[in-house]
């Protein structure tokens, strides 16, 4: 559900340049239906999800080793939607990037486990819908983080993932 024809999702994350151009990547039915899309956009390599009425625009390979994150499940974790690296599990919040885990006391091991977060990981992208359309617009590289080593063209030629 879509709660108004100019949807918007991770405005402002990780240094957006408003300057940038948006790129169409579907319709809203087409992602819907499909649940999500894995495109390029000026060679990044990008998964856009569409999950609980929200649209969300990620780079597709894991932060932690280059896993195929287009392939993982969505998971809640707390109050956030997580996608799963399906090579080694890591949870990757869908709207920040950040790298979320449960976090064990090893002094008091009755205390319950604790969501906590390894800080944004994953370099996320703004998704604005407008007249049935979704648009992708890049987030500025300005600030590097651990998933760019893996979205580059030479990481998807040497292990062909093109």
């Amino acid at each position: 559900m879509i709660a108004s024809e100019r949807g918007v999702n991770n405005l402002g994350m990780q240094g957006h340049d408003k300057s940038d151009k948006r790129v169409c990547v579907g319709t809203v039915q087409e992602i819907l239906a499909a649940g999500r899309k894995r495109t390029e956009i000026a060679d990044r390599d990008i998964v856009v999800i569409a999950h609980r009425g929200n649209f969300y625009a990620l780079d597709s390979f894991c932060y932690h080793a280059g896993g195929p994150l287009h392939q993982g499940d969505i998971e809640d974790m707390g109050q956030e939607a997580c996608i799963v690296c399906p090579w080694h599990k890591y949870k990757i919040t869908l709207g920040t990037g950040q790298g979320l885990y449960m976090a064990v006391d090893p002094f008091n091991l009755k205390k319950q486990p604790e969501l906590k977060s390894k800080g944004v990981k994953q370099r996320t992208h703004v998704v604005t819908i407008e007249h049935g359309q979704v648009f992708v617009t890049l987030s500025s590289v300005d600030t590097k983080l651990d998933s760019d080593h893996y979205n580059c063209a030479e990481y998807r030629h040497t292990f062909n993932l093109g």
